[in-house]
């Protein structure tokens, strides 16, 4: 019989990554004299994948970026990025104990993002959690991505998850639309990585820290979507 699942983002929803994305980015954009990114507005530039934040920092200084010079960059950012894992990266307060709250609840968990597998898995087990999850999908796991729907689907199925009881949690536009459109309630947390305030995305419930995310809650939100 299918768990219960809870299907994870990671950048800016498990771990607060942005530290070392911003090293590795930063570390890019000296190689072709482009101004680094202050770290006070990293958020803006992070939650779909190491391609959109370079071209976002390109575009923010107005500067044309073509195909081929972005792919140099890209690999130049994945070498810094995993050579230096976990770096200053750490799961977000109170990650670690709603895992084995709900864990205790009979629920499985998933992660869901669009960072690469191979480096989500990586930082995972750096973190020594990859345990905790019945899977780890990334960006090039499946042929779609967040915001398609098909990316949280083949997670719950990947990670034997029951999709009739299943739940996404994000920080990003990306997360929300993917879940809405999955069918499954969303609960999105407000301290991570967005330009907009995660409130005006509409998702089921908005939480500032982990411990608002209880068994309570969840069942709550599975009961509203039946």
């Amino acid at each position: 019989m299918s768990a219960p699942i809870l299907v994870f983002d990671l950048d800016g929803t498990l771990v607060d990554t942005a530290p070392d994305l911003l090293d590795s980015l930063n570390h890019c954009l000296r190689t072709v004299e482009v101004p680094e990114v202050d770290p006070v507005e990293i958020r803006r530039f992070i939650g779909s994948g190491s391609r959109v934040m370079i071209s976002r920092a390109f575009a923010a200084h107005g500067r044309p970026l073509e195909e081929r010079e972005l792919d140099s960059l890209q690999a130049l950012f994945l070498e810094h990025y995993a050579a230096g894992m976990p770096g200053q990266s750490k799961p977000f307060p109170g990650v670690l104990e709603t895992l084995s709250r709900f864990r205790e609840a009979g629920f499985i968990a998933a992660v869901c993002t669009n960072k690469l597998e191979d480096l989500s898995r990586g930082l995972l087990e750096a973190l020594q959690i990859a345990g905790r999850f019945e899977a780890i999908c990334g960006a090039d796991t499946f042929d779609h991505r967040k915001p398609d729907p098909r990316h949280v689907l083949d997670t719950i199925d990947r990670a034997g998850g029951d999709p009739e009881r299943a739940l996404m949690v994000g920080d990003s536009r990306a997360d929300i639309d993917a879940a809405k459109a999955a069918g499954i309630p969303v609960v999105a947390v407000d301290f991570g990585y967005t330009d907009r305030p995660v409130r005006e995305f509409e998702p089921s419930r908005v939480i500032s820290h982990f411990d608002e995310l209880t068994v309570e809650l969840v069942e709550h939100l599975f009961d509203s979507m039946a």
